[in-house]
């Protein structure tokens, strides 16, 4: 069976990057009728931060990338927390140490410094001097029998020869050997692996076929194949994810924008467009089926809008470049926009972006009469084809809510654009031919061709006639149609505001 694993460690909130990881094994794991695993990756007990495991799940919850085994579902390769698997480490530590392809290592953290410092200025890359490695059998369990810490560690001389397999991501990758330090420690003083032999041992028992993670792990791949030959295990096929980068080339961090999941939660963009818009990163090759599919030039056509369904089935690992790709604010907007559209054709999933805009709304306009489901979904209806974000609404259109601020500069020289005596006659005529219309007749066809025939009547330009309605009903230059504002705030609001505008 094919299976993937999606291991973060708990040293904090779930980054888009890590979403990304999980995003594309998810993917991959849909693609190839397999499974994934959530596993947590929690043996550095230094840097782990309480929430981090509750925080991961509510983002993967939120994203809809539920796995199949893993913490809360259980499954048969558990635990799935490697503070719980320790007595598994040690044992193939053990078998390490009987193969002779591992050693027990008593330098206390002083010596190690020196002899690294005195390496170093010989000109040595060497990063230990293996002083423990010729330790006799018996030095070594004397040591042990009187409670001496002690490390285990890779002698990387012993290891059996080897084959580089190729990335699914990155093609033929060095054996960047000369990067790895001498002889890597596999267990650590307190009986915690590192990452490297609990990753390589987990991957193996846990049967996993496919290893998709960052490309800060391409360093390590040597020292996981020399695991895994040492072992006499298949290693699992391997494809390095690019890093994501800011939309200036800068490497992401806290300081240059937002990096979590959660700061994109709490903003209100949609879940499938942010999953929409990692996708996309880096997918440069092709788009769709293997005989070429539709073409994406990065950077140069309209981002393409998908749901997770249809990534589901257009997504190609094949065709994600070894490039790092850049985050583009612009294109989540873009596809936030189009997945706002997408939902807002489904009554299912417009009550969800009703409950989900309510509170921010009621926040903004804490005295309005106007906080009700039915009207927050006319309301989004109405600005589907404007609103980038929904939580946009208050500062979008504030006008559905609370009646405008005629006062502002916006509005006073909207009003200034066409003259008093055509605004005047404009918003008079206007509330004549409205008040006629039945309440059962209030919609934007109706609306919309009486005010063509106004325009014809009056011999005005749209310009003449429409801005001072647009000032009269919203105060704001830019919105939906005419008509459609007015279906949406009603008959006796709308007239209301004319009045006000024309007496003022």
């Amino acid at each position: 069976m094919v299976l993937l694993r999606f291991a973060p460690s708990p040293t904090g909130a779930l980054h888009l990057g890590g979403l990304r990881t999980a995003l594309l094994n998810y993917l991959v794991a849909k693609k190839l009728d397999g499974k994934w695993i959530l596993r947590i990756e929690d043996t550095d007990t230094a840097r782990t931060v309480p929430g981090s495991v509750d925080n991961i799940r509510h983002a993967l919850d939120w994203a809809g990338l539920h796995y199949d085994y893993g913490p809360g579902l259980g499954g048969p390769h558990g635990s799935y927390f490697q503070s719980q698997r320790l007595d598994l480490y040690r044992s193939f530590a053990n078998k390490l140490l009987d193969a002779r392809h591992a050693y027990r290592c008593f330098c206390s953290p002083t010596h190690l410094s020196e002899t690294k410092e005195r390496l170093h200025k010989t000109g040595s890359s060497a990063t230990y001097d293996r002083t423990c490695l010729h330790l006799t059998e018996e030095e070594v369990a004397r040591r042990v029998k009187s409670g001496e810490r002690s490390v285990i560690r890779l002698h990387d001389g012993s290891v059996p020869a080897r084959t580089i397999p190729s990335d699914l991501v990155f093609g033929h990758v060095r054996d960047a050997h000369l990067s790895l330090p001498t002889d890597p420690i596999l267990l650590k003083s307190d009986y915690y692996p590192t990452y490297h032999l609990a990753s390589v041992v987990d991957d193996s028992q846990m049967g996993i076929t496919h290893v998709l993670r960052g490309e800060e792990w391409l360093p390590s791949l040597p020292l996981h194949l020399d695991l895994y030959s040492c072992l006499s295990i298949d290693p699992p096929q391997f494809a390095h994810l690019p890093l994501l980068l800011n939309a200036d080339g800068s490497k992401m961090s806290k300081r240059n924008g937002d990096v979590q999941v959660g700061d994109y939660i709490a903003k209100g963009w949609e879940p499938e467009a942010v999953l929409n818009w990692l996708a996309l990163v880096g997918w440069g090759k092709r788009l769709g089926d293997a005989d070429g599919g539709s073409k994406l030039e990065v950077g140069k056509s309209v981002p393409h809008v998908f749901t997770l369904a249809e990534l589901e089935s257009k997504f190609d690992l094949s065709a994600l470049t070894s490039r790092r790709g850049a985050l583009d604010p612009s294109v989540l907007r873009h596809v936030n926009k189009e997945h706002i559209k997408l939902k807002t054709s489904s009554s299912q999933q417009l009550a969800k972006l009703v409950h989900k805009t309510a509170p921010i709304i009621s926040a903004a306009f804490p005295h309005s009469d106007l906080i009700d489901d039915d009207y927050i979904g006319r309301v989004i209806l109405t600005l589907a084809e404007r609103l980038g974000n929904a939580f946009d609404i208050p500062t979008l259109a504030p006008y559905f809510f609370v009646d405008p601020d005629w006062s502002t500069d916006v509005a006073q020289r909207l009003k200034a654009s066409v003259s008093l005596e055509k605004y005047e006659r404009s918003i008079t005529r206007c509330i004549l031919s409205l008040e006629e219309v039945k309440p059962a007749d209030w919609n934007h066809e109706v609306l919309a061709a009486l005010l063509r025939g106004l325009k014809y009547t009056l011999a005005y330009s749209s310009k003449e006639l429409m801005t001072p309605l647009r000032h009269a009903i919203t105060g704001m230059k830019d919105g939906p149609s005419v008509a459609l504002t007015l279906e949406t705030l009603g008959k006796e609001r709308t007239l209301a505001r004319l009045r006000r505008c024309i007496h003022a």
